[in-house]
């Protein structure tokens, strides 16, 4: 899933860090950014948004004090799956779902109606 577009004013009353804390927060809460999905790389993230790399990495370690991405060293950085163990275990099927639905070449609608038929909400 790419990510989505992210800006940053300059001449915003709140600081940059702040900016992109704030839109990658409510990405990842709208669901635009899918539980387990992996964030570019700060100095990526830095380069394409004209950013410091210090201005990333602080946006980030915000995200993570709110417990919505966790950062895996050399794995990167990833959107923390949900801490109720049902719903965790529900966003990695999904996730699962999904990767094979694309890897088979499955329209997106096509697998919401496989869905929406294992769930009793379509014939």
């Amino acid at each position: 899933m790419p990510l989505p577009e992210l800006r940053v004013d300059p001449a915003a009353a709140a600081p940059p860090f702040e900016q992109l804390r704030a839109q990658l927060a409510d990405a990842i809460r709208g669901g635009g950014i899918a539980p387990g999905e992996r964030l570019p790389t700060v100095r990526g993230l830095a380069e394409s948004l004209g950013l410091a790399a210090n201005t990333v990495a602080r946006a980030v370690k915000e995200l993570e004090a709110e417990g919505l991405v966790e950062t895996r060293g050399r794995n990167g950085t990833v959107v923390s799956w949900s801490p109720d163990s049902g719903t965790r275990e529900l966003e990695q099927a999904a996730a699962a779902f999904a990767a094979r639905a694309r890897a088979l070449g499955v329209a997106p609608e096509d697998a919401r109606l496989l869905v929406d038929r294992a769930l009793g909400l379509a014939p």
